[in-house]
């Protein structure tokens, strides 16, 4: 891995905002730009929810047809749609997970927080050796207040969670499939997915994280020429359109500098 690539990518970076990045190469080998430090994980700690999700499932305690119907009680402020939907509504375990992760629900990610308890979540990211990311509290659409605890995560520990999911360790390999799949279906790619050529056999998920005053996206790209995985944490950018921007070059470099892809240029 040419650290350089990453390095010169961070420093241009850092002057719009404050900036957290892990890699992880084809071969195994992981650099880090603050790797360890606490960022607010935003919508990017659906991760370990979904991760949870699949591991009850594989538990045989949840399906993913199992029916869940919609009440006033359940809307959720922020992003996604059930919330804006009418009342009594069927959904399954598994439109959830997609409405989690494809356009990052609230209401979904509530709904299978309540499913699978907070205690589940905090077990299976100790599990997963996150010792330092938190989870704190459900989705409510804005940061936290002080009385209620913030999720939170770094950049090294959420990139070895996705390794985790695409190794078949985070769960079953049929369960770690599946999330993969699900990850595929992410709809912002204006981030990790920015600068990425449109070739055969080139693929990429990811989870993203926003709220006030932060911008973070976390995935892989899999491609013939290997796989890499990147997360990008940020705070302070100017507006969310800065921090996508950041996202987007972080990764283009990180594609080079791993040898994923080679240099990536925009006209």
């Amino acid at each position: 891995m040419d650290v350089s690539i990453l390095e010169a990518a961070v420093t241009v970076a850092e002057a719009q905002g404050l900036v957290g990045a892990a890699v992880i190469g084809p071969d195994g080998a992981e650099w880090a730009h603050r790797g360890d430090r606490l960022f607010a994980a935003a919508s990017t700690v659906k991760i370990p929810i979904m991760i949870t999700v699949y591991r009850e499932i594989d538990a045989g305690r949840l399906t993913l047809d199992a029916p869940y119907t919609f009440t006033d009680a359940d809307r959720t402020p922020g992003s996604g749609v059930i919330g804006h939907l009418h009342t009594g509504m069927e959904f399954t375990t598994a439109d959830l997970l997609y409405l989690m992760i494809a356009i990052s629900d609230n209401t979904a990610t509530n709904l299978l927080i309540r499913m699978v308890g907070a205690e589940a979540i905090t077990a299976t990211m100790t599990d997963l050796r996150m010792k330092r990311s938190v989870f704190a509290r459900p989705m409510y659409g804005r940061p936290a207040l002080v009385e209620e605890g913030e999720n939170y995560a770094t950049p090294t520990e959420y990139a070895r969670a996705i390794r985790a999911i695409l190794d078949g360790e985070a769960a079953s390999r049929e369960s770690c499939d599946a999330m993969i799949a699900t990850l595929e279906t992410q709809q912002n790619a204006r981030r990790i997915a920015r600068y990425l050529p449109t070739l055969p056999h080139l693929r990429w998920g990811s989870k993203t994280g926003s709220v006030s005053g932060v911008v973070n996206d976390v995935g892989f790209v899999l491609a013939p020429n290997g796989r890499m995985i990147v997360a990008v944490f940020t705070e302070n950018c100017a507006d969310q359109h800065v921090g996508e921007q950041i996202i987007g070059e972080i990764a283009r470099a990180a594609a080079i500098a791993t040898g994923v892809i080679g240099p990536l240029r925009t006209s």
